[in-house]
């Protein structure tokens, strides 16, 4: 099946632009070069991994020598991006039909671009050659098989402050939903004049699509059926998630202006927040912002839960282009960055969980704390996508929400507004 850039585009969620420019570019269409025959020559690798001067001296001073000193006929190029322009630079590359040999993709984004024909499959053993929870793997599968193999996680747990917890006399953190927004009422301070200095619950310094996935997953909800065909979000296990959104910010114990903006402490660490719902980065934050916070042991975390316990698993993965003219080259460099050696110093400079198993007894893990609740946590994993229109929703999905938090429209309007949006992608594959 060839594709167009018009079609890649608007699976990426880009239709206008592809539908203003007029032209349209074929590539490989159903053939993929073979991962026999010799390793060697020059391939590209496009990663959002390892930002700033710290991650190009990881990549380019440990790693990349690493695999050239076992594979000396191969040389890499590496073309640096970072998640929010990876869309527009996968989209431009494939419409110029200059597709990076290796790409590292985030989570969700395999079936969008399986489905495209743009990525080779695996050999499906590279699945058992580590130890992978099935959670974590079935994001690199698309069609029953194996697209890519995980490197990274970032998950998305509850974090909150010891200390107040202590002052307000909590013991334990919230089992269900209930607890959790009766909690955050107990938690919250407000001045004289009545104004929130303080929110019981951080719920929007996240990206809003992730943490509503989150409660929905721990409503015991689902995106999409098995077959990414069927929309599943929109029944009242999705309404009801949005709706705790809308529930809190009545009860003024959240406040949608409470967020922490990027690099700067979160509302967590300025004591503007008791608990918050926090990417497991939050560790490394932490150790370099406030590290007395963790000295003091005053900063915990847990699985979110109210059906379920569950925990939303996004992260990188490293797949093959299934254009790329240096086949078993690509693929060798994939399985390397698919190893241990190569994914502990990846999550290390991150903060990230380790994609395989084998590194949960490793120091690292051991040392932090939320990596390690995350690693033992990764059977309640959840993750997003699971369509191959899930780019096209995938930028939706936020500003649809807003729309209830802001007040414009109740849980279940916006709930069906996205609903909407998503059966017209999906009906488009």
């Amino acid at each position: 099946m060839e594709y167009t850039r018009r079609s890649v585009l608007t699976a990426l969620g880009l239709g206008a632009v592809a539908a203003a420019t007029g032209c349209s570019v074929s590539s490989g269409g159903n053939s993929q070069a073979a991962a026999d025959g010799p390793v060697e020559g020059e391939i590209t690798l496009l990663t959002p991994l390892f930002e700033g001067s710290s991650g190009k001296q990881l990549l380019e001073g440990k790693l990349l020598p690493a695999f050239m000193q076992k594979n000396p006929k191969v040389t890499v190029k590496v073309d640096y991006t970072n998640y929010s322009a990876l869309n527009e630079k996968l989209t431009t590359s494939l419409a110029g039909g200059l597709m990076p040999d290796v790409v590292m993709l985030g989570v969700g984004w395999i079936p969008p671009f399986a489905h495209k024909k743009v990525l080779a499959p695996l050999p499906d053993d590279l699945a058992k050659r580590y130890d992978y929870e099935d959670r974590v793997l079935e994001p690199s599968r698309f069609d029953g098989k194996l697209y890519a193999l995980p490197m990274v996680l970032d998950t998305r747990i509850v974090t909150y402050r010891k200390d107040m917890f202590a002052e307000a006399g909590i013991k334990a953190p919230p089992k269900n939903w209930d607890e959790l927004r009766a909690m955050s009422k107990e938690l919250a301070r407000s001045d004289a004049s009545g104004k929130l200095t303080r929110v019981g619950f951080d719920p929007f310094s996240i990206d809003l699509r992730q943490c509503w996935e989150t409660f929905l997953f721990a409503n015991d909800g689902n995106l999409f059926d098995e077959s990414g065909q069927q929309v599943k979000f929109d029944d009242d296990r999705g309404v009801e998630a949005l709706q705790l959104f809308l529930d809190v910010i009545k009860d003024k114990s959240a406040d949608y202006s409470f967020k922490s903006s990027a690099g700067q402490p979160s509302t967590l660490q300025q004591g503007r927040a008791a608990m918050m719902m926090a990417n497991n980065s939050l560790w490394v934050q932490l150790q370099q912002q406030t590290p007395e916070l963790l000295k003091d042991d005053k900063v915990g975390a847990f699985i979110l839960a109210n059906k379920v316990p569950a925990m939303l698993q996004g992260g990188t993965m490293v797949s093959r282009s299934a254009s790329t003219k240096h086949a078993a080259a690509a693929q060798a460099l994939v399985e390397f960055m698919g190893t241990p050696e190569s994914i502990l110093p990846t999550a290390q400079q991150r903060g990230s969980v380790p994609g395989v198993q084998d590194l949960r007894t490793s120091e690292y893990a051991q040392k932090n704390g939320f990596v390690k609740l995350a690693l033992d946590n990764m059977s309640k994993a959840r993750s997003e996508g699971g369509t191959a229109a899930w780019m096209e929703i995938r930028e939706k999905v936020k500003t649809t929400l807003e729309t209830a938090v802001v007040g414009k429209k109740t849980a279940k309007e916006a709930i069906d507004d996205l609903a909407n949006l998503s059966k017209e992608a999906i009906s488009r594959l």
